[in-house]
């Protein structure tokens, strides 16, 4: 009977640990795009990863980073700890005490610490910061593995091996390194396994397009993306490779046998995959001189996550000959973090009051419209915007609303039309409203229910709206969401959600019970645009990017494939009559009055920040 409590037990708690893994697994194999409702068996996602630039990048550089760390680590921890075996208690104890730092620290504070070195010593970020980094915080996993087995060690071992004619290198290779192999083994696939998953560091010291697995996921997960579940997979898969090829090396060793068959094999296995996706990831060319063209042949560009669509890049990069060093943000504040750091950027998609701070502190380069013949084809509603009038300094991409999104089958229309933004103070729906954690949209709707101007600088007003979200807090206790809100209302998990036009587009052409309301006392209008930085290396380039994007062709595909409303008027006008057809979010509102565009003021969006950190803690 214990025996059978104990499977049991055993039982539930391996399902507990592996629950999530099979949860990805399965859903990377689900039709449609939904994170939590099964359609049906499709290889939809794989394909899509598998013809995707940018995941086969990324996963072409976590492998090569991961080994090329493993193997300097492993090599110089190995070392490393035998070397500290020789030397004194003094010497010995100071070491370990250095090398358990940066395991014991929090992660955080060696990847600024990184960041802050590199920075200091004018190396650009890229791939070598980032393999650096990765054989940095790897050396001590490796040391701490070994060192145990080196202690273990029989002194008079060497000293024999020495008496019987060996030399040093013959000693270390064949009597040391053999009896350290099992502490080896383990220090080497934990260093593998952190490099391969390791997030927080590789954020801090990547940059100029390269991402890893980790980084590529994170931005990937501000949109609803199934593609994230296939990546997973693929990266469960490749851990398990690993492991099988490193115990059967291990268990070659400890049965005698000779390893050199078993070696090759794995040689070939990682050779044949990071080759493969090297001619997956390249195997469009063009005899197209881009140096002649351009002066260069990379462009870094610096995008919203999901905020493209997947064959662009790969469109541009075969019509230019040219590489595209393609990153992602999740806020505005991270564009301005990313140009205070004087990284190489090319082309940056900021939104209207950022793009206004950035021309007021003169760290944009003045666009050259002759090199844009395309701009023909913009809105020309969108020609004028009130942050550039002329658009000197910047071209239109996307444009939107900021709107409520509720089921018609638990909301009635009537009211929430004559209600509007007070209809999230209605008690009756407590726990049925999801509400954007964001502290600049949250203030929009509560001083527009107020009949305010969302720019206000009136410091009373801005107190009348903080009790607004503390009354909506505390009659309705809304859910704080960013992206979920996507497959939260998609899958009727609540009644109402303050979302951007786009997402409500995607939410209205998946739930046919789901309908859009710009209040009548007015929202947020933005306009998210094309930019070069000033320090920009590539400016020629940048400009034949930009005019690339407002071709119609590409501006369609890139329109249907977000949801955001297309700044070229014949794509937006076609769309709006087919693909997003009877969706009113698409053709967001352009007609009120009382509709605005966000200005900066950083003495109002300082309060601001404050008083939303308060409202969401509940505290007066």
């Amino acid at each position: 009977m214990k025996k059978l409590i104990h499977k049991i037990v055993l039982g539930l708690l391996t399902l507990f640990l592996y629950a999530p893994i099979i949860y990805v697994i399965f859903f990377s194999f689900n039709s449609s795009k939904s994170l939590s409702q099964f359609a049906s068996p499709s290889f939809r996602w794989y394909q899509d990863v598998f013809s995707d630039h940018g995941t086969l990048a990324a996963l072409e550089v976590t492998i090569i980073i991961a080994i090329i760390a493993t193997v300097v680590s492993v090599i110089v921890g190995t070392l490393a700890s035998i070397g500290l075996n020789y030397s004194s208690k003094f010497v010995k104890k100071l070491v370990n005490q250095i090398n358990n730092l940066p395991i014991m620290n929090p992660e955080i504070v060696t990847a600024v610490g990184l960041m802050l070195f590199f920075s200091a010593i004018h190396i650009e970020k890229g791939f070598w910061t980032l393999l650096l980094a990765h054989i940095a915080f790897c050396i001590p996993y490796v040391m701490l593995s070994v060192n145990p087995r080196v202690y273990q060690l029989d002194s008079n071992l060497v000293d024999a091996a020495m008496d019987l004619g060996a030399t040093p290198w013959q000693a270390l290779r064949k009597v040391i390194i053999p009896e350290l192999i099992p502490g080896i083994v383990t220090g080497g696939l934990i260093a593998f396994t952190m490099s391969f998953d390791d997030f927080v560091i590789s954020y801090f010291v990547s940059g100029n397009g390269v991402n890893n697995i980790s980084t590529l996921i994170y931005t990937m997960s501000k949109r609803i993306n199934p593609r994230i579940n296939a990546i997973s997979t693929i990266a469960i898969l490749i851990l398990t490779i690993g492991l099988l090829l490193f115990n059967w090396l291990r268990i070659s060793k400890i049965k005698g046998k000779n390893t050199t068959k078993c070696t090759i094999v794995t040689i070939l296995v990682i050779a044949l995959g990071i080759g493969g996706l090297n001619v997956l990831r390249n195997k469009h060319q063009s005899s197209f001189d881009p140096i002649k063209m351009f002066g260069t042949d990379h462009l870094n560009v610096y995008n919203w996550g999901e905020y493209i669509d997947e064959k662009t890049i790969e469109r541009f990069e075969k019509k230019y000959n040219v590489k595209v060093n393609y990153s992602m943000y999740s806020s505005n504040e991270e564009v301005y973090t990313k140009l205070l750091g004087k990284e190489n950027v090319d082309i940056l998609y900021p939104s209207d009051y950022m793009i206004k701070r950035l021309i007021d502190e003169k760290r944009l380069a003045k666009i050259n419209h002759k090199n844009i013949p395309n701009l023909r084809h913009l809105d020309p509603g969108l020609k004028h915007p009130p942050y550039d009038p002329n658009l000197k300094y910047s071209v239109p991409y996307f444009a939107g609303s900021v709107g409520l999104v509720y089921n018609k089958k638990l909301v009635n229309k009537q009211e929430i039309e004559k209600l509007g933004y007070d209809v999230l103070l209605d008690p009756k729906y407590r726990h049925q409203i999801y509400f954007y954690d964001s502290e600049r949209d949250a203030f929009m709707v509560a001083l527009k229910a107020q009949n305010l101007s969302m720019n206000t600088t009136n410091k009373n007003e801005l107190l009348k709206a903080y009790k607004w979200l503390q009354t909506m807090k505390k009659n309705t206790d809304p859910i704080f969401v960013t992206d979920e809100v996507i497959d939260g209302m998609v899958n009727n998990n609540k009644a109402i959600a303050l979302v951007y036009s786009g997402d409500a587009s995607y939410i209205l052409s998946q739930n046919k019970d789901m309908a859009y309301l710009e209040p009548k006392n007015g929202t947020n209008l933005w306009i998210d645009s094309m930019v070069i930085p000033k320090d920009s290396k590539a400016k020629r380039l940048a400009e034949a990017w930009i005019n690339f994007n407002l071709s119609e062709k590409i501006a369609r595909d890139n329109s249907i494939y977000v949801g955001y409303t297309s700044s070229v008027l014949k794509v937006k006008n076609t769309l709006s009559k087919q693909d997003f057809y009877g969706i009113d979010s698409y053709m967001y509102r352009q007609d009120n009055a009382d509709d605005e565009y966000f200005k900066y003021n950083k003495n109002t969006q300082k309060l601001i920040s404050e008083l939303w950190v308060k409202v969401k803690a509940g505290r007066t």
